[in-house]
């Protein structure tokens, strides 16, 4: 990005990228308010230092869990983190984390994967001649939080298609169709998928929470009007996305319950079938047996109509139970 000498300074890994016609110190001296660290190298880290005085925090520090890791004030500087509800395979598939440092003058952003709501904000600051820092962070934590809110309609839909595969009209007709299990299978999977997804999403909510509500009591003294009503206007919304959340994880677990019950009733059916089929062989292998033991002194072996009233006889004993069965309803 090529942002004005009074906007902001980004760093990147693949280039130290500042704008070419200022050098590090000339954009120091000029104000810059955003320094945006992706994934950033020990070189560009120690820059940062030594130009702006700001100690940027480790990936293992932003890492931890604890709240006092989390959010702490070191000065006039607020050192932020909170998980994204990006998962990285090379990280064991554990939540990317994301790093504000705070400050009245300065913004710094330390991130290892690309966030949406950056994009967009970078391209808003650069509109801008003279911005802040705190605008800056307000605008990142709402692009954030609108990016959350889109992502849970998203899963919302996928939610709402999975229950019309599940409980739609057509399900009836497909009782015996083949694919059923298929499709059950299918439908747990993307269960799946949107409760691990609904799971991130609330750890990076509830991150984004306890950043607000923290930059609101600690930074109360330098913080525009406008940028607090900003904030709490963002943490409103916050609440109402996490109470959704919560719905669509209620939701997702209900179709889970839904979905093994379908699979279960789908199982029953088949050994209930291979229970009557048993069932059903056992009568004609017996009268089949007894008649093939070729004893001295059977009458029926003299009757003329001996062998059809045998097969009669079996016939019968597979005919009984299957009526027996149906009557019943268990077939």
């Amino acid at each position: 990005m090529g942002p004005g000498p009074s906007s902001m300074l980004t760093l990147r890994t693949d280039a130290l990228t500042v704008n070419p016609d200022v050098s590090c110190e000339g954009a120091r001296d000029s104000g810059a308010v955003w320094i945006d660290l992706l994934n950033p190298t020990a070189e560009e880290i120690a820059r940062v230092a030594a130009d702006y005085g700001i100690a940027v925090p480790s990936r293992d520090s932003l890492q931890e869990i604890e709240a006092s890791s989390r959010l702490r004030a070191v000065g006039q500087a607020l050192y932020l983190s909170m998980p994204l509800s990006v998962q990285e395979e090379s990280a064991g598939f554990g939540p990317v984390p994301l790093g504000f440092v705070l400050s009245a003058q300065r913004l710094v952003t330390i991130r290892y994967s690309d966030v949406p709501a950056f994009d967009r904000v970078v391209a808003r600051v650069e509109q801008k001649q003279h911005v802040g820092s705190a605008p800056v962070f307000c605008s990142l934590i709402e692009g954030m939080v609108d990016f959350a809110a889109d992502h849970l309609e998203m899963l919302s839909s996928d939610l709402a298609a999975v229950s019309a595969r599940t409980f739609g009209p057509h399900v009836a007709s497909r009782q015996h169709d083949k694919r059923i299990a298929q499709g059950l299978r299918e439908c747990l999977k993307a269960i799946g998928i949107a409760g691990n997804q609904l799971s991130h999403s609330r750890e990076s909510m509830l991150g984004l929470q306890r950043i607000i509500g923290f930059v609101l009591k600690m930074a109360a003294d330098w913080i525009l009007p406008e940028d607090k009503t900003r904030l709490s206007t963002a943490q409103q919304d916050l609440v109402s996305l996490v109470d959704f959340q919560a719905h669509l994880t209620s939701k997702s677990q209900f179709l889970l319950d839904a979905v093994l019950g379908f699979i279960n009733t789908e199982q029953n059916e088949i050994f209930k079938v291979l229970t009557i089929v048993s069932v059903v062989g056992i009568p004609p292998t017996l009268l089949a047996s007894m008649y093939g033991m070729n004893f001295h002194n059977m009458p029926e072996l003299s009757w003329r109509w001996g062998y059809p009233y045998g097969l009669t006889l079996i016939a019968l004993s597979i005919l009984l139970p299957i009526l027996w069965f149906k009557r019943r309803g268990w077939w």
